[in-house]
This record gives structure tokens, sequence and C-alpha cells, in this order.
């Protein structure tokens, strides 16, 4: 990142760098991603990206003797898939002339067949090794910076992105942070030799970082001044807010050819109409409820709280207010000494039932981007406690991708669909599963990682005395 003088970013119109989209015309592709008169329209040209990265030549390929858990169609046991140029045209335990359709047929020998997983908050591509501030390239300096895109600046050759596929990840949300709006955030599928090939979506949630709203007994401040601060930040978030609604409000009544776009104001746009979500972030009780109360108060229809942890306690006014939650504290210890030690595990099922849509994620931030492996274990654990097993297989597929503004293209096995899937040899939530296979749009992508690089080398290595 260039550092910059903050207080110029206090006033969004003028700022500009590397972590942004370049302005370029090396391509066509290119310049249709990032001028500025397309922002609005990169999400049609987003669906087109799956392909150009994964698919070499048209192929229809017959996947047969899979257990298909479809998602939204309960488990078909014994049963095929027809993918034709990426997509899936035929699903079930019979296809009419499937194999006289197929160019090529993929025996399963009985393997579960599951969607790919989303992990909906990500820092994936953008931190490396924490301890290493060149490998960390998830933030901006600034307090208001929504035209930072975050997908620019993934590194498609992390190591963590490889070990994530092993496990199931096919795609993932990478989420700017630091300041106030922190930027918009791309759906990244994990695997394509570019950012531009492995861009699923990459406009696909503006960033906002609630300020607290807790009052603390401990801090020297007066409780009526913590309570004024916090007041005072939320006023500036409406005011920034305001202003981006006032510039839509006059690009659409100006004609095109006088209007002047400013590039900072331009990708609030779809957000503000609500095309694309508002990912809120906020974790203790009233944070979370303040945010929601806003965003409710402002008319916003799509507005997601992420992180959560708290959101138990307040899922009535969650559920009142349709406002989704991304969870990602189901491992995290009990905030307070008076919850009980299974509380962060029982909350995606307290939000289940009170009528809040809940997808699970493992968040961002460095540890829990080396941690993505594990987020079917974060479902499977929400499970032991309550979560029924298919409302947790929504909450790392189709839930996420609903969210994100793509559930007509991922998050379930359905014709039509991408078709993106891993074969495990058991029970996906069961620790002891593998993972032995993944495709994106039809084309299978390597499982191997670090990981498997060094148990192979270290079960080759000499024995004593050799």
């Amino acid at each position: 990142m260039i550092p910059r003088n903050d207080k110029a970013h206090e006033q969004p119109a003028l700022k500009r760098n590397k972590f942004r989209a370049p302005n370029t015309s090396r391509s066509p592709l290119w310049s249709s991603v990032f001028s500025v008169s397309s922002v609005l329209n990169s999400r049609a040209l987003a669906i087109a990206l799956p392909l150009l990265a994964f698919q070499t030549h048209a192929e229809t390929i017959l996947f047969r003797n899979a257990t298909i858990h479809t998602v939204t169609d309960g488990v078909i046991p014994n049963a095929s898939i027809l993918v034709k140029d990426g997509r899936i045209v035929g699903i079930g335990e019979k296809l009419k002339n499937a194999r006289k359709r197929a160019d090529k047929v993929v025996r399963l020998n009985g393997a579960h067949l599951y969607p790919g997983l989303i992990a909906a908050t990500s820092s994936l591509g953008l931190v490396e090794i924490n301890a290493l501030r060149q490998t960390r390239d998830y933030r901006e300096v600034g307090s208001y910076t929504p035209d930072v895109f975050s997908w620019v600046s993934v590194n498609p050759d992390s190591e963590l992105i490889p070990v994530a596929r092993a496990n199931g990840i096919s795609h993932f949300l990478a989420v700017p942070e630091g300041g106030t709006v922190p930027g918009v955030s791309g759906l990244m599928a994990t695997a394509g030799w570019t950012v531009e090939t492995m861009a699923v979506e990459p406009l696909a949630a503006l960033h906002v970082a609630w300020p607290g709203m807790t009052i603390s007994a401990t801090s020297n401040r007066k409780p009526d001044d913590q309570a004024k601060q916090a007041r005072e930040r939320v006023q500036k978030i409406d005011e920034f807010f305001s202003q981006a609604e006032a510039y839509a409000k006059a690009k659409r009544a100006t004609p095109e050819d006088q209007f002047k776009p400013v590039p900072a104001w331009e990708p609030m746009i779809p957000f503000l109409a609500g095309d694309a979500p508002i990912i809120i972030h906020a974790a203790k009780a009233p944070t979370v409820k303040s945010a929601a109360e806003w965003a409710a108060g402002r008319g916003y229809k799509n507005v997601v709280i992420a992180g959560g942890r708290d959101a138990w306690r307040v899922a009535k006014t969650l559920a009142k207010h349709k406002t989704p939650v991304i969870y990602e504290s189901t491992f995290d210890q009990p905030a307070r000494d008076t919850d009980s030690y299974d509380i962060q595990f029982k909350a995606p099922e307290i939000l289940r039932q009170a009528g809040v849509t809940v997808a699970i994620s493992m968040g961002a931030g460095s540890f829990a981007t080396s941690n993505v492996r594990n987020l079917p274990y974060a479902a499977a654990q929400s499970i032991a406690f309550g979560l029924p097993e298919d409302e947790a297989l929504k909450a790392i597929t189709l839930t996420p991708a609903q969210l994100l503004g793509v559930g007509d293209r991922l998050g379930s096995l359905e014709k039509g669909k991408e078709a993106t899937f891993i074969a495990v040899d058991g029970d996906l939530f069961d620790i002891r599963s593998n993972v032995q296979r993944m495709w994106i749009a039809g084309k299978e992508v390597s499982l191997e990682s670090r990981h498997t690089r060094l148990f192979e080398k270290y079960q080759a290595r000499p024995k004593a005395g050799e």
C-alpha cells in the first residue's frame, strides 16, 4: 500500500491507490471491468469470468454412481450428473441417453457429491504470513474508501488457497479491512492463474465496520462521553451514505453526456440500490442491534451482519428487520462468564429458530485465513448442538451464494447451475472424511497443496542407516 494523508480520506472524492482497480487499456476485458461507466454492469460481466477461467473447450461429461447432496432437493443415492459446457444439464438416478450424449464418463464409485463450499468472509489471498508486512495486503489508509476493490490485490499464488481448496472450499469472499468503509469485496474461485480468471463477482459486497456501541465500565471516560462518541461515529456513517445517495440521485437526474462521474462514489451505486449487499461487521449485541436498526431506518433491504458473535442475543431484532447473519464465532470462547460454555456452538440454531437467515464462516484476519479449511467443521460443530444437518450444509453453500447474489449460479446442485462440486469419500461433516476431487465450472482442479507435498516428501525420506 502507498501511505497517504488520513485526513484527505475523510473526503473520498480523489483517492487512488494500487488496491483500487487500475486504469488500464490492456484489453477489452480489463477496460470493461475497470471503467467507471461500467461499474453497474460488472455483475453481468462476472457471469462470463468462470467460463473464461476454467473452460478450455466445449465438453459433455457424465458423472456416474454418486450420492448427490443437492442442497435444494435432498439427497439422491446412486445418481448421476450430466455436465455440458461447464453447466449442469441433467441430474438424477436415471438420465435418458446420458451415456450417448457424453464425451467422457467419470465414475465416482459411490462418493458423496456436494456443491463447492463458499467461505463467505475471508482474507485468503490478502494475507499470507501475518508477521511479515510484505505478505499483508488487506487494508488501506483512510476511513472511507468505497473505491477500494479488494479482489485486485488477491495473490493467486498464495499457499493458503490450495490448502483451503483441498478441503472443499471452491469460492471465497476477499474482504477488505481497515477504516469505517474499507471498500468492496470480490467473490473469487480458489483456482485460476490470475485474479481476472479467479474473479466470479468482482463487486460482490460493500463493507462497513460498525463502531462499538458498548459502554465500558473500566474505561477512563465517563459513560455519557462514551455514548456520545458512539453516536457521533454513527452520525458520520449516516452522513457519508446520505452524500452517496445524493450523488446517485444527481447522476440519475443528469443526462449522461453532461454528468462527470466521481470514481470514489461510483462503486456505491449498486449497493445503495440494493443490487448487491452491504455487509456490516459487528460483534457485540448493542453493536449488532444498532447496525440492523440503522439499515432498516434508511430503508436498505440488502444488508447482512458479519461476525455476529452476540447476534443470538438480539435475534428478535434481526428477524424483525429480516437481516441475515454471516456467523463467524463458532469456535470462539463465550464472551461473558455468565454465558454457557456451548453458547457459540448453539448460536446458529438460536438465530435460525428466531427466523434469521444464517451463513457460517471462519471470518477474515490472519488466523481465520490459515484456518478457513476448517469451514465444514464449524458447521459440524453447530450440527452437534442443534442445527439441522441440511441447514448446516446450506449455511456453507447456498446461503452465502444467495447473500452474495450468485445463488442462481452456485451453492447447490441443480439443472442450469454451474458444475462446481466436490467428491468426498464420506460424510462432509465427519472429520475423518477426505475430499478426493473437485470440479469448478466443469473443469477438474488439483487438490495438491503445500501440505500434501510435504507429506509426500517426508513419507519418502531415507530410513535410518540408508
